[in-house]
């Protein structure tokens, strides 16, 4: 009978009022959902803690630290990765700053910096932008990760190198920042006088007695034994232990018992037993909300996101390398904390961690979806909404911007009159929205909810329930179907020329058949397919980089020769389209030529120019390597 609730849960039928949420009804609950989960994605091992009302409630690990050895996870004696939760000691440590009065939230950050940021926009950045993601930089991934721990860089040494172009106003656009949290690291050091990592272990750690945790790379040799490999799938060989260059963001290796008294010290307001980390005033200003990018979705708050569902307040932080996926949230109003974390990527077909935490509340706070009337505008807000979006945390500027291009967010008008915008429910299936609110729509039974408001500019912004970052309509020349019109169009002539070169010439020799061509149009035949080769190169040479990003450690300057040859092969085929262009021209006008070999050169003329303008408009060939 154990397994029943989870089986009620995962039809999604609610149980008819919340269990008691004891250690017992926890530890059964979870022992039917994740041993299997874990075989069924392939995943070796995960953590879980939980706390209530100022005590560890529950701490369990399943499957395995080590597959090979068959070693299994421990709560307390096994270290995992939890990635970007890591921010949370960063904004911890920035607010005890705040409440000495050594820092300043309003104040302009390049007054705590030995170098500065520069006046892009008349609003100065401060380190409350920094906390809600609102600064304005555009993502920058070169070094973010390294190969090993020889070569981390000094931390001033990477900011200073790896400023990225500001591309929002400050306060106006959640753009998520790897580099703005770096940045606060730094300002921690700069201002305390220690070391961020000694800083965290003083202040944070050893108060609360989190005794195995750490921000070190590599690992003090006493936590060394304890670290769990960290898989892409679990049947697949263990990767290396990932080196986060940028470590305030997100280098932190810890337990899940410590990270219980964390979260019970937040919970708190900021103390555990007899160690205080943060004044309540200052923890209850640190999750408050702060900023909305579309209301009346969630806001931002000083670090923390706001997270509601099933009517809580939930405020809490994702995290994510390429091998550890993990999750914490807090219910304030509840005195609950959960805290959740695997060591692999798994198949990466639903996120196992939103799945136990919404079937998890779905146990304890059972929760009703009110009744909503559509507005009688809906089929018309539909149609207005429906569109491309880029998302506001991209390459702006870099030559990776072209990512953008890959990565556009269609909102489309299903025939039931319901939205979609690609995000998938855990049954794999295209989640629908219907309005509730003008311009605000929610899943269909579900929980999940879009909005749209327009900019100054009258541009539309789409947000959704994660408050970091949003959605901005794209211009029609950077629409999904523009650009895959011109890229893919361009890429199949391109193609087609290389191809039927040889085997033209081979039909011509088998018929005894001359090619007449005009005064210099033998030349200009050659250039124009080796230029077609040329960019096919181009493009191959790029598959071959973009197959790296699943080793980011690799994405540093030992990258930048490659990327310059490959620049030079762009710059050769988008000055060899003039010639293109040319006996495109010639074509034309020669009425001797054949009409295959005129409509081919018109052709290949718009391929050539369809692909320099796609390299131009997406900065492929930026002198800048920094990206």
């Amino acid at each position: 009978m154990r397994f029943l609730p989870v089986l009620i849960v995962g039809l999604g039928i609610l149980p008819a009022h919340a269990q008691t949420m004891t250690a017992s009804d926890v530890e059964a609950f979870l022992d039917g959902v994740m041993p299997m989960q874990l075989q069924r994605e392939d995943v070796a091992g995960a953590v879980i803690a939980v706390v209530k009302d100022g005590k560890l409630l529950f701490a369990k690990g399943y499957g395995y630290r080590d597959v090979a050895a068959r070693t299994p996870v421990s709560a307390e004696g096994t270290l995992f990765r939890p990635g970007s939760i890591s921010k949370l000691f960063t904004w911890t440590s920035i607010m005890q700053l705040v409440e000495q009065k050594k820092l300043d939230l309003d104040r302009d950050v390049n007054g705590y910096l030995d170098f500065r940021i520069p006046a892009t926009y008349t609003q100065a950045i401060t380190l409350r932008h920094i906390m809600t993601h609102t600064p304005g930089f555009e993502e920058a991934i070169k070094n973010l990760f390294v190969a090993d721990a020889k070569r981390l860089k000094p931390l001033d040494e990477y900011l200073k190198a790896s400023l990225p172009e500001r591309v929002y106003p400050p306060g106006t656009t959640p753009a998520y920042s790897n580099y703005a949290t770096a940045l606060a690291g730094y300002i921690v050091e700069r201002v305390s006088g220690e070391a961020f990592d000694e800083y965290v272990e003083r202040h944070i750690l050893h108060p609360l007695g989190m005794t195995h945790t750490t921000f070190r790379q590599p690992l003090p040799e006493n936590l060394r034994p304890m670290m769990s490999n960290g898989y892409q799938l679990a049947s697949k060989p263990p990767k290396a232990f990932e080196v986060v260059q940028a470590w305030p963001a997100g280098s932190v290796s810890t337990t899940a018992t410590d990270m219980a008294r964390f979260m019970i010290a937040h919970l708190q307001d900021g103390q555990l037993d007899d160690a205080r980390i943060l004044q309540p005033e200052t923890a209850r200003m640190m999750h408050s909300a702060q900023f909305a990018a579309v209301p009346p979705l969630n806001s931002m708050a000083l670090g923390f996101y706001e997270e509601t569902r099933n009517g809580q307040r939930i405020i809490g932080h994702a995290g994510d390398t390429i091998c550890f996926h993990s999750d914490l949230h807090l219910i304030p109003a509840a005195g609950m904390g959960f805290f959740i974390s695997y060591n692999s990527a798994g198949k990466g077909q639903i996120s196992p961690r939103t799945a136990v935490w919404e079937q998890f509340l779905d146990r304890y706070f059972p929760y009703r979806v009110p009744g909503a009337a559509a507005p009688a505008t809906s089929a018309e807000d539909a149609r207005t909404v429906s569109g491309s979006y880029h998302v506001s945390r991209r390459p702006v500027t870099t030559i990776f911007s072209f990512l953008s291009a890959a990565g556009v967010t269609k909102v489309s008008v299903n025939s039931d009159g319901s939205i979609s915008n690609g995000t998938l429910d855990l049954n794999g299936q295209p989640k629908h929205f219907r309005e509730i609110a003008p311009l605000v729509f929610r899943q269909e039974n579900g929980q999940d909810r879009v909005a749209f408001k327009r900019d100054p500019a009258g541009r539309l912004i789409m947000g959704i329930d994660f408050p970091f970052m949003d959605f901005g309509k794209t211009p029609w020349y950077e629409s999904g179907p523009f650009t895959n019109t011109v890229l893919y169009g361009a890429l199949g002539i391109l193609v087609l020329t290389a191809v039927l070169w040889p085997v033209g010439a081979l039909v011509r020799w088998h018929y005894s058949l001359p090619l007449k061509l005009a005064a210099g149009g033998g030349r200009r035949r050659v250039l124009i397919r080796v230029v077609c080769l040329v960019d096919l190169a181009f493009v191959l040479a790029w598959a071959g980089v973009l197959a790296s990003l699943s080793d980011p450690g690799k994405l540093n300057d030992s990258l930048n020769p490659v990327l310059r040859l490959i620049q030079v092969a762009g710059w050769v085929g988008a000055a060899g389209g003039i010639v293109a262009l040319y006996d495109a021209y010639l074509a034309v006008r020669d009425r001797q030529r054949w009409w295959f070999s005129r409509v081919h050169a018109v052709a290949a003329a718009l391929a050539s120019a369809g692909f320099a303008w796609f390299l131009y408009h997406w900065h492929m060939l930026h002198l800048s390597l920094k990206y």
